[in-house]
């Protein structure tokens, strides 16, 4: 966020960055980063990883305001407390001004008269503030506050919280809330074995489902309440998390953000360790970004660009809690798959193609079994039944010797990664034999085995202990939810396989274009279309052939050096829309057409009071496919880039790809892929392929001067952007630009 001073520079110091073409050191999150390691606008390109060893695993725990008296919350609290620090070998020391013990254990007025140094000091007090200034000398690690009453309050609050967030910064210790609560002290089941899940939540209530996996034998290794995020925020424990060997998957309840550069660098990170992080994402509609706000004072962020800057960076987003538990479930202890294809298998012909439709709809691949497969499976299964994809058994041969060849026949398949079997209902003996068949086919194979239980009791011996028994199959009660978590399984492989961080890809050093286009900037203004399209050849972005002129004798003699037919347009920094003023003129063939077109356009700017610079006289481009390309600022991300079908079209459909820079060649060409009318580009009625190789180009140009500019650039949009067919390049016909 600009202006911020934890975890990204302020804007000036990145203006001066841009304009010596070096950066100075700075620290981040306590950590000192090197000119090498920030892009060209000073902004860093990798995310520290703060040392939490001592906060979940603290050899001493400072409890200040500590309680023994009945009734009263604090008792509560230092009593978990202390049956936390005894099952992690912690020493407890109670800190209250006025009582001599607590729980029997000496108390301490003050942190600073303990005999030993503290890891961690929890404040149950109701202003954190005066604890956190008398913890700067302790050479305390870390603190949790749990007061409420700051940034989710409003503007009051916020203020005390950031005075809250200043005095953490000079202490030197990193703190955890305000606005947090227990979790992190829960009692984590110890017998469970395999990767775990770490939990990360901004509302506590939201994490106890994904807690309460543990009692259907999924481990969970770590639960970070982060609050209000003063300090420590959501992306430190995603970087944190991302490190530990034990952690298989990290799911995530965020309701804002407060640094969006922060959380792109965490789940950097974490891609570059192939762990992945799922997340619910609340701030999808205008009411839930608003409740968010008023639950955690922090910002929702546009959806569109948090949902774009999340894929791009493989995070996992789900909608809901049970999406969440399941596919975290699923990431965290599923080997890699050997091949993408998936089988679904069923004792029901019609639940096989129920299943199938929805997994085919949602983007999975289900491959059609090689003929020598289905001969195969023959053997054991009807001649009459279907075995190509899905394949049907028709029930019998799950309930004898039948039922693990036709399973193990399956996974043999090279095309197959993934068999998914759903079970609509318990029908005894045979669901058991074949919930037994399929758990001994998961213990024997590196693939992916599903189960869907449908039953809606769930106590069935087959669910309860064969099926949740097994660590090795995926089970699921929900068709949807099996179908998205292994969607996003194949996903996130697929991406993490040979990924190349976009921040590696990030310029370092100005361009040569950079002066030439700063000089063209004016600080708060918008500039003309005559001056907008300077900007763009300034970074080698094709615009027609123009001259801006003021007089109708001068646009004579332009229109004969420029070309006819020619467009004249009227250009002025207050011109936004200029067709529906009737200040664009098209088609024009003669020397008169484009005296009357001049005089015109004049007398319209002179009746509406429009101030302007000149006339443009612009050469008629040939036709091709009209797309827009834009910069706008995400108070979140910063600078993004958007390209989608322009002209009128750009209203009327909406149809748009936004990521956020730094990126490459392929996700620029992904953003085109995501369009809804990417098929124009290809040609349809007869039209030529458009020149796509040309589009991307502009895409790169246009992110490239969105990270030189971003202290001079609020808003660039060129539209239309024509594309025109397979090599002849893409030209720019109009073009607006707001400068900050």
């Amino acid at each position: 966020m600009l202006g911020s001073t934890h975890g990204t520079f302020t804007t000036d110091l990145r203006a001066r960055v841009v304009a010596c073409g070096e950066a100075p050191t700075a620290v981040v999150h306590g950590v000192t980063v090197a000119p090498g390691d920030q892009d060209v606008s000073g902004r860093p390109l990798h995310s520290p990883v703060p040392d939490l060893d001592r906060f979940f695993r603290p050899g001493s725990v400072a409890v200040v305001g500590a309680s023994d008296t009945e009734g009263r919350p604090n008792t509560g609290i230092t009593r978990q407390l202390l049956a936390w620090a005894e099952r992690v070998g912690a020493r407890i020391h109670p800190v209250h001004p006025t009582r001599e013990s607590v729980f029997g254990i000496g108390c301490v007025p003050s942190v600073g008269a303990l005999a030993e140094p503290v890891d961690l000091a929890v404040l149950l007090v109701a202003d954190p503030l005066p604890v956190i200034e008398e913890l700067a000398d302790t050479k305390v690690k870390f603190a949790v506050a749990f007061a409420s009453g700051f940034a989710e309050t409003g503007e009051a609050g916020a203020a005390a919280q950031e005075r809250l967030a200043a005095a953490v910064r000079r202490s030197g210790l990193r703190l955890l809330g305000p606005n947090t609560n227990l979790n992190a002290f829960e009692r984590f089941r110890e017998d469970l074995e395999g990767p775990a899940v770490a939990l990360i939540t901004q509302s506590g209530h939201q994490g106890r489902p994904v807690f309460t996996l543990q009692e259907l034998g999924v481990r969970l290794s770590h639960w970070a309440p982060t609050g209000n995020e003063a300090d420590l925020e959501t992306s430190d424990f995603i970087s944190y998390f991302a490190g530990l060997p034990e952690v298989g998957a990290i799911a995530c309840y965020v309701e804002g953000l407060k640094d969006g550069r922060s959380f792109l660098l965490a789940a950097d990170r974490a891609a570059r360790q192939g762990v992945p992080v799922v997340a619910v994402k609340v701030g999808r509609t205008e009411t839930g970004a608003r409740t968010a706000a008023s639950h955690t004072g922090k910002l929702t962020g546009a959806d569109q660009v948090v949902d774009a800057a999340m894929r791009q960076y493989g995070v996992i987003r789900v909608d809901g809690l049970d999406q969440l538990q399941d596919t975290a479930t699923l990431l965290a202890r599923a080997r890699r798959p050997q091949a993408d294809g998936v089988v679904v298998y069923s004792i029901s012909g019609g639940t096989g193609a129920h299943f199938a439709d929805l997994a085919t709809a949602a983007g999975l691949e289900l491959p059609t079994l090689p003929q020598a497969k289905q001969d195969e499976l023959h053997q054991w299964i009807p001649e009459y039944l279907s075995v190509s994809n899905p394949v049907d058994n028709g029930g019998h041969p799950v309930g004898d010797w039948r039922g693990r060849k036709i399973i193990d026949a399956i996974l043999a398949d090279p095309s197959v990664g993934v068999l998914i079997c759903p079970i609509t209902g318990p029908f005894p003996p045979m669901s058991d034999k074949l919930a037994q068949d399929l758990v001994d086919a998961a213990e024997a194979t590196d693939k992916l085995v599903c189960v869907v239980w449908g039953s809606p009791v769930g106590t069935e011996e087959a669910y309860r202990t064969t099926l949740l028994g097994s660590s090795r199959v995926a089970t699921f009660r929900t068709f949807g939810n099996c179908i998205g978590a292994v969607k996003a399984y194949l996903d996130h492989h697929r991406f993490t396989t040979g990924y190349r961080s976009p921040f590696d890809e990030a310029p370092r050093t100005p361009s040569p274009s950079l002066r030439k286009a700063q000089a063209l900037m004016r600080p708060g203004r918008r500039l003309s279309e005559h001056a907008a399209k300077q900007l763009l050849r300034a970074y080698g972005i094709r615009v027609p052939r123009e001259q801006l002129v003021t007089s109708a004798a001068a646009a004579v003699r332009a229109a004969g050096l420029v070309g006819y037919p020619v467009v004249m347009k009227a250009s002025g920094a207050q011109l936004a829309h200029k067709t529906e003023l009737g200040l664009v003129k098209v088609g024009l063939t003669s020397a008169s057409q484009v005296r009357d077109a001049y005089r015109e356009l004049t007398d319209i700017a002179r009746y509406e009071a429009i101030d302007l610079d000149g006339i443009l006289v612009c050469q008629m481009v040939g036709r091709g496919v009209e797309m827009v390309v834009g910069v706008t600022r995400d108070e979140l991300f910063g600078p993004t880039v958007t390209v989608g079908l322009g002209g009128v079209l750009v209203e009327v459909l909406n149809d748009t790809a936004v990521r956020v820079p730094p990126f490459g060649e392929n996700e620029a060409r992904s953003m085109l892929a995501e369009l809804r009318g990417r098929a124009l580009l290809d040609g349809v009625r007869g039209a030529p392929p458009a020149d796509v190789d040309a589009l991307v180009e502009v895409v790169l140009r246009v992110q490239r001067m969105a990270l030189e500019l971003d202290g001079d650039l609020a808003e660039l949009d060129i539209n239309p952007l024509m594309v025109l067919p397979r090599g002849q390049g893409a030209v720019a016909l109009d073009a607006l630009a707001v400068c900050r």
